[in-house]
């Protein structure tokens, strides 16, 4: 089985995903669009992964990959491929499949805890409550058709399944120490102290250690749902 992992930044990759994938006996590739490499076609993959990043789903004229990655997520869910996304890779999904993504709110960036909300389908992988790590500024609509998974105080959709192989989370639940010292070094000046839902740098990274191992098997108890 391939699965095949879309990057849209150099410090945001697939990293627990891709651990799961290689302990598996997947076969691993990935476009990196931030370099310009192309995409795949969809008979180069089972499984197709839409990473995170910091631009919007909605920056199409700066990023003209968007609207040929919306087009590639539509035509794998609809051809009955696994099909994951990963916070932007979730707004692709719900973009790809005609919901509305725009600003929150509220930014959530740290380790908050996400309820689930209906345990249907893969959300049946989840407990009743979890805390990934977050790190957003924007939200979506449900596609239609879509089952809402989990939520938090914040933001009411942060994950669903639009049928059995097409699964969106908001959150990172790849995250590992290696992952997050990435991200915190490349987006730390996204974070405004104080704000509710922000957690400073430091604190993202104290945190990390437990917080990526105690998440890490819902993530593979996802993947095996998702996949197998």
């Amino acid at each position: 089985m391939r699965l095949h992992y879309l990057q849209h930044i150099d410090f945001e990759g697939p990293a627990a995903i891709e651990e799961y994938a290689l302990e598996s006996g997947l076969s691993v590739a990935g476009s990196h669009l931030y370099r310009g490499d192309a995409l795949p076609s969809p008979s180069d993959f089972d499984v197709l992964v839409s990473m995170g990043g910091p631009m919007s789903v909605n920056d199409e004229k700066e990023f003209s990959w968007l609207v040929s990655e919306k087009r590639l997520i539509r035509v794998a869910g609809e051809a009955g491929k696994a099909v994951l996304g990963v916070c932007l890779g979730a707004q692709m999904i719900a973009s790809a499949f005609g919901a509305r993504v725009y600003r929150a709110q509220e930014k959530e960036i740290g380790w908050f805890p996400v309820h689930r909300v209906a345990s249907n389908g893969v959300g049946a992988v989840f407990p009743e409550s979890f805390t990934p790590l977050h790190w957003h500024g924007e939200t979506f609509d449900l596609p239609p058709g879509a089952i809402r998974l989990a939520a938090t105080e914040a933001a009411p959709n942060q994950a669903f399944h639009l049928g059995p192989r097409v699964v969106g989370l908001q959150f990172h639940m790849e995250a590992t120490p290696r992952s997050v010292r990435m991200l915190v070094e490349n987006a730390a000046h996204e974070i405004r102290t104080g704000h509710r839902f922000q957690q400073t740098p430091a604190e993202i990274i104290e945190r990390t250690p437990l917080a990526s191992a105690a998440v890490h098997p819902l993530l593979r108890a996802l993947l095996d749902a998702l996949i197998r």
